[in-house]
């Protein structure tokens, strides 16, 4: 059976073959070698590369499994500049996140989605904060951002709250360095991304509820998306 999938990664191994992380619909995460892709009349030679939807068959016994064959069907979603350092964020986010071999085919069409909508050229930010909520929610990593994690109370829109990690917020007497207001966390809870405020506290907040998640990996995508940054002619 041929599965819907896009490369997450790849890597050369031995002489001729890759070593090629794919994110499939049906199956998850999958680790394939692709024996003689880098030959120069393979079949599969440039083709396994990301944001290329694909459809492939493959098998074998254990993690690390045989690709059989390989084919596009459909371009390439193309990404450019900042939107293909976010594409590979993604890619960062999948491969550290979702545990191999298990089936996450809402994640699939969410990740394919976003990737459009990258290259459509809609607002980054809004984008891949939608996405990170998402995955914590699916993986069961979500809290409630209206609701005071330590006396129930209904989060006040004037009032502070703190994150602490793994249970929620916590109302606070006064505000403290990386506080979050009230009506900032409804409108996270109802992903409204508008102003730079809410904003700004949805990408810490992404920050500080994967981190225990990535395990200390320091990202390639972020480093890449500082160095495109720094040297963008409006830096």
């Amino acid at each position: 059976m041929a599965l819907a999938a896009f490369v997450i990664h790849s890597r050369p191994y031995r002489e001729t073959s890759q070593l090629v992380e794919v994110f499939t619909q049906e199956q998850g995460r999958q680790s394939l070698v692709a024996r003689g892709s880098r030959q120069p009349r393979s079949p599969l030679k440039g083709l396994l590369q990301p944001f290329v939807p694909l459809r492939l068959t493959f098998g074998g016994k254990g993690e690390l499994k045989t690709l059989y064959s390989a084919e596009a069907t459909g371009p390439a979603i193309r990404l450019t500049g900042t939107a293909l350092y976010s594409g590979l964020y993604l890619n960062e986010l999948i491969h550290y996140l979702l545990e191999i071999q298990t089936p996450f085919e809402e994640v699939f069409e969410v990740y394919e989605t976003t990737l459009r909508k990258l290259a459509a050229g809609s607002a980054l930010e809004p984008c891949l904060r939608n996405f990170e909520f998402y995955m914590l929610n699916v993986l069961g990593y979500g809290v409630d951002f209206t609701q005071d994690a330590e006396t129930g109370a209904v989060v006040c829109a004037q009032g502070w709250y703190a994150y602490r990690p793994e249970a929620g917020f916590v109302a606070l007497v006064r505000p403290e360095p990386g506080a979050y207001r009230g009506d900032w966390l409804h409108d996270l809870a109802e992903l409204r991304l508008e102003s730079a405020e809410v904003l700004a506290a949805a990408k810490r907040f992404s920050r500080t509820a994967l981190a225990p998640y990535l395990e200390g990996r320091v990202l390639k995508s972020r480093a890449l998306f500082i160095k495109g940054k720094r040297g963008s002619p409006s830096e």
